[in-house]
């Protein structure tokens, strides 16, 4: 069994599954946690909520992968240009899916083989991101056709 480990990433909580975004420094992940809360307050998804912002833990237990924020960092978020702000969270989550920020092998179309990851040891679907792009659109549609797919 792996052990937990630390990362440099948010979660959000969507529905009954999170959201793991990792990306470089500065590539956007405060800012799609934040508009994922934003846009379940807009009635756009049914429920987000905090998980981790920037330092996540992750542990893979009994074939799932769970994630927790960092410590003291627990309910705490960068919004740009106002600091550090408290909100709802999270304690611990399991992970539906990656959203990569940055991702060097973002395509238009991409291939259904490089839509997986692996993350200690299990197996996510994921979603890249190219650098500059709106990930949110992306996100917001990913979630609303895995909905449909039941």
């Amino acid at each position: 069994m792996t052990e937990a480990q630390t990362i440099h990433a948010s979660a959000v909580l969507v529905g009954g599954r999170a959201m793991l975004i990792q990306g470089a420094s500065g590539s956007g992940k405060s800012r799609l946690a934040l508009n994922l809360l934003h846009a379940a307050s807009q009635n756009l998804i049914p429920f987000a909520r905090l998980v981790a912002d920037d330092r996540a833990h992750i542990e893979p237990a009994h074939g799932r992968l769970l994630v927790r924020p960092a410590g003291a960092l627990a309910g705490l978020i960068e919004v740009r240009g106002l600091g550090i702000r408290r909100v709802p969270c999270e304690h611990v989550a399991v992970v539906g899916f990656l959203v990569e920020l940055g991702a060097q092998d973002a395509q238009r179309l991409p291939v259904r083989s490089g839509a997986q990851t692996v993350l200690a040891g299990i197996r996510l679907p994921r979603i890249a991101v190219a650098a500059g792009a709106d990930p949110l659109p992306m996100v917001l549609t990913y979630l609303s056709s895995q909905a449909h797919l039941g």
